[in-house]
């Protein structure tokens, strides 16, 4: 279950974290700027309800076993693990991520000088009308 992968990848680190979502690719360098010092988990919340980052200071596997994926309260539902852990908690912007062809086409206008908006172009100029 995609709970525990996420787990494991936070149990294979030995300090700071911060995983993102691999489908968010308006994510600049910017975003992921955290301060360490300031709090002890990060959150980027999802537009769809998930979540497309999560940073742990102090990586602990188990605030992620058994959150839900993939539904509507999934965010919600980490969010409030982290909070009931006690950890200082940070927000990042909140985004959206790309599931469906409407999110990648408001994710391309969101940042359209970047590879995936000329990507999504390319790919578009090139498909049948009929999938357009």
């Amino acid at each position: 279950a995609l709970d525990e992968r996420l787990a494991a990848a936070f149990g294979a680190c030995s300090g700071p974290a911060l995983l993102i979502g691999m489908d968010t690719p308006q994510v600049t360098p910017a975003l992921l700027t955290v301060d360490w010092d300031a709090y002890d988990a990060w959150f980027g919340p999802a537009l769809d309800g998930g979540f497309w980052a999560l940073g742990l200071r102090r990586p602990d596997p188990a605030l992620l076993r058994g959150v839900p994926m993939s539904l509507p309260t999934t965010g919600a539902v980490q969010y409030e693990r982290l909070r009931a852990a006690g950890l200082r908690t940070g927000r990042l912007p909140l985004l959206r991520d790309v599931d469906t062809a409407e999110d990648a086409r408001a994710v391309a206008a969101e940042a359209p000088s970047g590879a995936f908006a000329a990507r999504l172009a390319a790919l578009s100029a090139t498909a049948p009308r009929a999938a357009r």
